[in-house]
């Protein structure tokens, strides 16, 4: 087998993916609170964490953060491994609307959950509290177990990471595969790159699909619905339509080499579409897709080592698929073609 040793190393890796993806255990975190607006006055919630290990000898604590301001809890109650009732006493002025919430004991650690509780009812500058920093009886832990960042909202569905998005990048790969060889049929008109172009679109097309399989899946556990009107899906499904319309266009030419110039011309125009619809335009509006409209990535919060240690063999594990299909495809045209002639 000619080249095998990156087929292998490929799929090897793809495998390691799988089971390190699936097999890999969330590190504790808060994943729900029984309120979400907080007023001025006394407020006793319900935090609900996973994983966690709450108990009155891991001495729980748990504080509020408002701008610069930190609010601890006038008291904290465990109630089951995964529960605690916590009692916050504000008053004042808010610095933002928003209040983020930390929650630490001795085994766990400090646990974050961004813009728990909306303020309602405050006045909008300053915060007339005690603002006593809680950090000096937090306690540090130092985890040396392998498991991914438990975060708001994503929770066990993290795991999609290593699918969801590697896809696009296999389909980014493919879709420019396919506009090079374009670009070189126009060149020297060798039959063979339009050959090349075809089938890396449509393996890319496969990819695209998984892509929008994985992210509604993905948006029905954390936004709530299959699909939402969002600059960023809705550039990849005018993405997806513009290929299908390539194919299209390519059967309703007889002439060879016409269809081969047309689609090449074509092509270009839909990789350029596909760069401003799905890395340029989302950039720039309002979009509740990671990284895209101000809503941040996976970086700064999300994306620690352990993600990235099988995160980027993902990302070149389905690359990898993706060529070997492509190259597949590619060997069985040209046979064909062989027998025909």
């Amino acid at each position: 087998m000619r080249y095998w040793w990156w087929k292998i190393g490929g799929m090897l890796i793809l495998l390691y993916v799988l089971v390190v993806s699936l097999i890999t255990p969330l590190s504790p975190g808060v994943v729900q609170v029984s309120e979400s607006t907080v007023k001025p006055g006394v407020n006793s919630v319900i935090i609900t964490g996973y994983n966690t290990h709450f108990s009155d000898e891991n001495n729980v604590r748990a504080w509020l953060e408002n701008g610069s301001v930190e609010v601890c809890a006038t008291g904290v109650e465990v109630v089951s491994e995964t529960e605690i009732r916590a009692d916050f006493n504000l008053t004042g002025q808010l610095q933002t609307p928003y209040f983020h919430l930390f929650v630490n004991d001795d085994k766990d650690g400090t646990l974050f959950y961004p813009e728990a509780f909306f303020g309602r009812g405050f006045d909008t500058e300053g915060f007339a509290v005690d603002d006593t920093p809680c950090q000096g009886e937090v306690a540090t832990v130092e985890h040396t177990g392998f498991s991914f960042p438990n975060r708001s909202i994503l929770n066990e569905t993290i795991r999609n990471l290593m699918f969801h998005v590697p896809m696009w990048f296999a389909m980014f790969f493919l879709m420019g595969i396919s506009v090079v060889q374009g670009v070189r049929y126009l060149g020297n008109g060798n039959s063979d790159h339009d050959t090349k172009a075809e089938h890396s679109v449509r393996v890319g097309l496969l990819f695209a699909v998984l892509g929008l399989i994985t992210g509604a899946i993905w948006a029905r556990f954390t936004w709530g619905a299959w699909w939402v009107s969002d600059p960023q899906l809705n550039g990849a499904a005018v993405t997806f339509l513009m290929y299908v319309a390539y194919l299209i266009l390519r059967n309703s030419i007889d002439d060879e080499d016409k269809r081969a110039r047309v689609a090449a011309v074509y092509n270009i125009f839909a990789f350029a579409m596909l760069v401003v619809l799905i890395l340029i335009l989302p950039r720039f509006t309002d979009s509740l897709h990671p990284g895209k409209g101000g809503n941040p990535a996976f970086s700064k919060y999300d994306l620690d080592s352990t993600l990235r240690a099988v995160f980027y063999p993902a990302v070149i594990g389905w690359i990898a698929l993706g060529y070997w299909m492509y190259n597949v495809r590619y060997r069985m045209a040209q046979l064909q073609k062989n027998e025909v002639s």
